[in-house]
């Protein structure tokens, strides 16, 4: 068994009582390869951001565990070598079983979510209260989910939301010990987050997405005043990324996400983890793309990897500055 400590990396304690305090959210950045790791890291330590390292399931299993755990301790020396030590959390996103979380505490990260939102509710208290329990012999942490996020990310699919409910909160969280919570209040997976149907349209003809439920927020926040709540599927999906891609021969339709205004009023509370995936594909995608499209003799491929690694950078700086506050918490 590996500890995270020895990795130099942190659990996520600490980092969301001073991210509740302070009315900002960390920035939890899922990746499967060494640029995705680069850009993140790069664009943290400029903008002086702490920053949870995300892993799925399906992340995992492509990267391998082995090599993650070199990665994320490659992801330390690296933030020293660019010169600001920064908290860096690795975090196992969606976690399904017992023995998915164990395997991860053992390999070296720091923090893992239990998502048994697709159980019935004592199941799901019973699993997240076992994984609770193991974790916190090895000083990890742990989320909980309560409720069930629409859409598609790796393995994780459903196809309509399940708003969580605030009456259960408190029973949840007493009972099974989770250090943070995951709600559903109209955030999604994927980059098609509502269908047409859901939405408005702006002067120009854009769909505009309906509001997050911040009234099932608030409610949440009043039964555990205090208590660290996570967004999920909280990528804004830029049209910039989106009308690169179909220019250059791609085909993403009806693409929307969650505007960055609500993802900002939503860190301003309880809120102190906000996922982002889908946005960080779109931006290494549409920059692939344009290279191919551009420069179709190209094969070397530090080409185009090398713009996609940029233009994912560009983006998490922006997301750490304008919309999740946390700039200059490191």
């Amino acid at each position: 068994m590996v500890s995270y400590k020895e990795l130099g990396l942190v659990n996520s304690k600490e980092l969301f009582k001073k991210a509740i305090d302070g009315g900002y959210a960390i920035p939890a950045f899922n990746f499967n390869n060494m640029e995705q790791l680069q850009a993140i890291i790069s664009a943290c330590v400029e903008t002086k951001s702490p920053v949870i390292l995300q892993v799925s399931s399906g992340a995992r299993k492509y990267a391998n565990q082995t090599l993650l755990r070199y990665m994320a301790q490659g992801a330390v020396e690296y933030a020293k070598e660019l010169g600001y030590e920064i908290p860096i959390v690795l975090h196992l996103d969606h976690g399904d079983s017992f023995e998915l979380c164990k395997s991860c505490i053992e390999y070296g990260f720091s923090s893992v979510m239990i998502d048994g939102s697709h159980l019935p509710y004592e199941e799901n208290i019973a699993l997240t209260k076992r994984v609770v329990e193991y974790a916190h012999q090895h000083d990890v942490t742990v989320e909980g989910e309560l409720g069930v996020l629409a859409g598609i990310e790796d393995d994780v699919v459903a196809e309509h939301h399940t708003y969580t409910e605030p009456d259960e909160v408190v029973d949840f969280v007493s009972r099974t010990g989770v250090d943070s919570l995951a709600i559903s209040i109209g955030t999604s997976h994927g980059a098609n987050k509502f269908t047409p149907a859901q939405c408005t349209r702006d002067e120009n003809g854009r769909l505009v997405p309906p509001e997050l439920r911040f009234d099932i927020l608030k409610e949440i926040e009043e039964r555990i005043p205090g208590f660290p709540i996570v967004l999920h599927g909280s990528s804004s999906v830029p049209q910039e990324y989106v009308d690169t891609i179909n220019k250059y021969g791609g085909h993403l339709k009806d693409s929307i996400g969650i505007p960055e205004e609500q993802l900002r009023k939503a860190a301003t509370s309880a809120v102190c983890k906000i996922n982002i995936d889908s946005d960080g594909r779109l931006a290494m995608t549409a920059a692939v793309r344009e290279v191919f499209a551009l420069k179709p003799a190209e094969f070397d491929p530090r080409k185009y990897l090398g713009p996609a690694r940029d233009e994912l950078k560009k983006l998490y700086k922006h997301k750490t500055e304008k919309v999740l506050g946390s700039a200059g918490k490191a």
